[in-house]
């Protein structure tokens, strides 16, 4: 969930009117809810997810609700999209996807993911990114999607490439850039 890697600020507005609730074969992603606290609690303090990204870990239950408190409001001034994704089978939490951190003059906008562990290896944040591009491309128009992994995290690494997206650089605490553009998008 991305947006704490660095401070947001008043970002261009994305273009929809009601939150996108995204559907595939077996996920559904939907709105973050304050009924996802325990299990976004269980995501943002897990050791083992936050070794490669950069925030401060959450200590509380509450932590989780401010948190989606504060993705509430992003979401309603449509400075950022974050989903929850679900699981339609069980309707369980699986994680999260994010569109974030807009770039107007370059038509870019970046993306950023997270399981938790017990839902890892199963192909979920795969089939979840993939209607996120889909989304980010053809309803919001963006030229260009941008990722953000640790050198270290395979798994996301393994996603991107899947995924088409391209090596844009090296950044700074063994992060690395990555670029999808539409013209190089896979549907």
């Amino acid at each position: 969930m991305g947006p704490d890697r660095t401070k947001i600020k008043k970002m261009s507005q994305l273009n929809f009117s009601a939150f996108p609730i995204l559907e595939t074969e077996r996920l559904l992603l939907r709105s973050l809810q304050p009924s996802d606290a325990s299990e976004v609690f269980a995501l943002r303090s897990n050791d083992e997810i936050n070794k490669y990204i950069d925030r401060k870990k959450a200590t509380s239950i509450d932590d989780a609700y401010a948190f989606i408190e504060r993705m509430k409001i992003i979401v309603d001034n449509k400075e950022s999209l974050l989903w929850a994704v679900e699981v339609k089978q069980t309707h369980a939490f699986a994680g999260s996807v994010l569109l974030w951190n807009i770039n107007k003059e370059k038509k870019e906008i970046e993306t950023g993911y997270e399981l938790l562990p017990q839902y890892q290896g199963k192909g979920i944040m795969q089939e979840a990114i993939k209607a996120v591009i889909a989304y980010a491309f053809n309803s919001l128009k963006f030229d260009a999607i941008v990722a953000v992994a640790h050198k270290d995290n395979v798994p996301s690494l393994k996603v991107l490439q899947r995924n088409n997206f391209q090596f844009k650089e090296d950044i700074e605490h063994n992060m690395k850039a990555f670029i999808l553009s539409s013209s190089d998008y896979k549907p």
